[in-house]
């Protein structure tokens, strides 16, 4: 099992300048979370402290409970004037942000009502023809039903959003609910129906939520973006963009700044949009292997409190095993999968064999065969990368450089066409597999697998003056074995949630066109309606925002798990060919497992009427967490209440009433697992158990059937595990299915078995 690291979830960056007087109202504007601060650096660093407030305490104003927070500090202010209090957190948590040295922080614990603190840390962000590939559209479709959203507010935590461009524009749109409570950052007049809000939070101060990196944008228009039509990148994919839910509302936190954030930034931002009253939260960020009581995991919790539901990508860590972020039950956690389009660009070699990739950039008249030139070959790493070709000559040829299957590869190309090079191959290595990016070169390029880059390295090895040529050849559409499971995308089994399958699910996350602040390419034009292909984890989540969006509008009672199991319960796991779903790495295809996929791809229509759901409540989420080993403290910080583990009902993670199953079994070992479903169908139906048996394990259900007289009966069934001689060695895992079946329904719960 690979080490769990820190690598940046998606790094994306650009040259993104824009006057912020155009946009800015420079009237004064108060936070919930607390009053804007002086931006001012301090060398004094920030920690997170959890605090809880005596028994029988009420704060009657938030002034009122940012004055206790303070009388936690040793002062009031540094020695410098700046305040020590960056964030008085109301809703997200119970505790603050403040500026400390660790000696005051020592001194703090021992004062009443303390519970833990930390040091603040830096969160990085997770880097159509969508919604028609998800059935939204059609006469008797989910975005029909729901009426495409309208009314459901989608809170965008990321890094902010370029309020003109068209995805923006509320034509036709109602005006926000009455509910709403949100302010908009820029001047009058740029937010509208469809962007009813924009904050940003920063250290404590309240920036601009501008859009410099082109991430935040992205994201929003995927998850709610109006209609544009004639969209498309550099001339391909073209046709009109559209997000999930179109007609639901935007409200934007920027709390990442140059692809990074804090983790005070982005709990102040959640707390904000806990404040404002959004429905659902769409987070693509966020650190892998985080504690459970920090960060998005910490402040999800409080968002499904009050019935938020919060979508939070997997990561971008792939193919690596256990480097899964945002991995609490309670957070819907999002893999990403390719689609069967393809922007075509194909390497045609000197010996006739052609070798297909892609690229955006599709220049007609390249067509003649040119020398083949690898870098690489001298074992320098940057080289092998193309960060320089210094001293190299390369005039006039192809360069073989080394990528990333998620992208950030145009720089590449820069340092090729400044060294004189006419065309570029991006290569993955058997890390990178099958997965590829089509990506806005600014010259002639194509990114191909790592299948057919062993294939043109053999090639330049065996051949005395090796050359080749690129044919660019469009879109193209119907391509097989999809979706599979990106190479990129993070996969479980959790080391922090002991014992949960994730992801939960996967979505289309590879070559996602949507709107972006600027022109893309090698010859700007001037136009306004820019939009761009990227890939991971950041793009795949706001497609099930979005339908988390739309399922919000048709069951506005459903509770943030009952969502979340309905979306889960009913994902398919068959490709468009028939065969099991597909896994991108390594690069032989095999089939995917749970700990990649989740309960399968996302099947929007079907989760709008799944049949049952498995439900869960806060009190059984605590339960869990007493159940699993995390201390008295850790269940406090999360719960913003005393929670006593010790007087406190137990579960552990295999009996949590999950959409999945995963548990461990010894040799000769038998397990019990309880479940219970609740009828959200029709009254009066009669479910039957399917049993997909995992290899090395027999499955027998308490009840074959299960009959429900009404809509809301709960009704609950026993599962008994047991391992089977000869037991798989220690270390082996399983995987099968539970299904019940109506005359209506299929509601499937994925099986995992890790054997000791």
């Amino acid at each position: 099992m690979a080490k769990p690291n820190h690598t940046p979830f998606f790094l994306l960056a650009i040259l993104f300048m824009f006057d912020p007087s155009v946009l800015f109202s420079h009237g004064q504007l108060l936070p919930i979370v607390g009053e804007p601060r002086d931006n001012t650096t301090s060398n004094v660093p920030i920690y997170i402290v959890h605090v809880v407030k005596p028994d029988g305490t009420d704060f009657l104003s938030a002034e009122e409970q940012e004055n206790w927070y303070e009388s936690f500090l040793p002062s009031t202010h540094l020695e410098t004037g700046e305040p020590r209090l960056v964030y008085s957190y109301t809703h997200v948590m119970s505790g603050f942000a403040a500026r400390l040295t660790p000696e005051e922080v020592r001194a703090m614990e021992d004062m009443d009502g303390f519970v833990h603190a930390y040091p603040d840390q830096e969160f990085e962000l997770f880097i159509t023809y969508t919604p028609s590939l998800l059935g939204l559209n059609g006469w008797q479709s989910l975005w029909r039903n729901s009426s495409y959203g309208e009314g459901v507010i989608v809170g965008v935590i990321d890094t902010g959003i370029l309020p003109t461009h068209p995805s923006f524009q509320d034509n036709g749109m109602p005006p926000p609910p009455l509910k709403w409570r949100g302010r908009c950052y820029f001047r009058q007049g740029i937010c509208n129906n469809k962007l009813i809000g924009a904050m940003g939070f920063r250290g404590g101060a309240n920036p601009l939520p501008l859009d410099d990196v082109g991430h935040g944008t992205h994201v929003a228009s995927t998850v709610a973006g109006s209609l544009v039509p004639d969209a498309n990148v550099l001339g391909q994919a073209w046709g009109n963009a559209v997000g999930i839910a179109p007609r639901a509302h935007i409200a934007v936190y920027k709390v990442l700044f140059n692809n990074a954030g804090t983790q005070s930034d982005i709990l102040a931002g959640i707390n904000q949009a806990i404040a404002d009253g959004v429905d659902v939260l769409q987070m693509s960020l966020g650190l892998v292997s985080l504690p459970i009581f920090e960060g998005v995991n910490l402040g999800s919790f409080a968002a499904i409190q009050r019935g938020i539901v919060p979508c939070a990508a997997a990561g971008n860590s792939g193919p690596q095993e256990s480097v899964i972020a945002n991995d609490a039950p309670w957070v819907l956690t999002v893999g990403a999968t390719t689609t069967d389009r393809r922007i075509r660009a194909t390497v045609k070699l000197g010996d006739g064999t052609e070798l297909n990739g892609e690229s955006a950039y599709q220049p007609s008249g390249f067509l003649n065969q040119m020398p083949i030139v690898y870098p690489g070959a001298s074992g320098i790493q940057a080289y092998r990368e193309c960060g320089t070709l210094n001293g190299l000559y390369v005039r006039d040829m192809i360069v073989l450089c080394w990528g990333q299957a998620i992208g950030g590869n145009v720089g590449r190309g820069q340092v090729v066409k400044a060294a004189g090079g006419a065309a570029m191959i991006v290569m993955n290595d058997q890390l990178q597999a099958l997965t590829t990016a089509a990506e806005p070169h600014i010259l002639p390029a194509v990114h191909v697998d790592s299948n057919n880059t062993r294939r043109i390295l053999n090639y330049i090895v065996s051949t005395p003056t090796p050359t080749a040529t690129i044919e660019f050849k469009g879109t193209m559409f119907g391509v097989h074995q999809n979706p599979a499971v990106a190479t990129f995308s993070s996969r479980g089994p959790s080391l922090v949630n002991r014992g949960i399958i994730k992801p939960d699910i996967v979505a289309p996350g590879v070559n996602i066109l949507a709107a972006w602040p600027v022109e893309v390419g090698p010859n700007p034009t001037g136009i306004t309606n820019t939009f761009n292909f990227l890939s991971g984890t950041s793009m795949a989540t706001p497609h099930v925002s979005g339908i988390v969006s739309l399922l919000k509008k048709i069951h506005p009672q459903w509770t943030p798990a009952a969502i979340k199991s309905a979306i889960m319960t009913t994902a398919y796991t068959l490709d468009f060919d028939g065969n099991f779903i597909t896994d991108q790495f390594p690069d032989t295809s095999p089939a995917s497992s749970y700990f990649a996929m989740g309960a399968g791809h996302i099947n929007p229509s079907v989760a709008a009427d799944p049949g049952l759901i498995y439900d869960i409540d806060e009190s059984e989420y605590i339960a869990y967490l007493c159940g699993t080993g995390f201390s008295n403290a850790q269940v406090t910080i999360i719960a913003r209440r005393p929670i006593n583990c010790f007087t406190h009902f137990q579960m552990t993670a295999e009996q949590l009433n999950y959409p999945s199953i995963s548990l461990t079994l010894g040799a000769g070992g038998t397990k019990i697992i309880n479940r219970t479903v609740t009828n959200v169908g029709e009254a009066n139906s009669v479910y039957s158990v399917q049993i997909n048996e995992p290899s090395g394990a027999a499955v027998d259900v308490s009840a074959n059937q299960l009959s429900f007289s009404y809509v809301g009966e709960k009704l609950s069934y026993r599962i008994r595990f047991r391992a089977r001689s000869p037991t798989p060695a220690p270390g082996s895992v399983t995987q099968g299915q539970l299904s019940w079946v109506s005359n209506e329904h299929v509601v499937t719960s994925p099986i995992s078995i890790t054997f000791t």
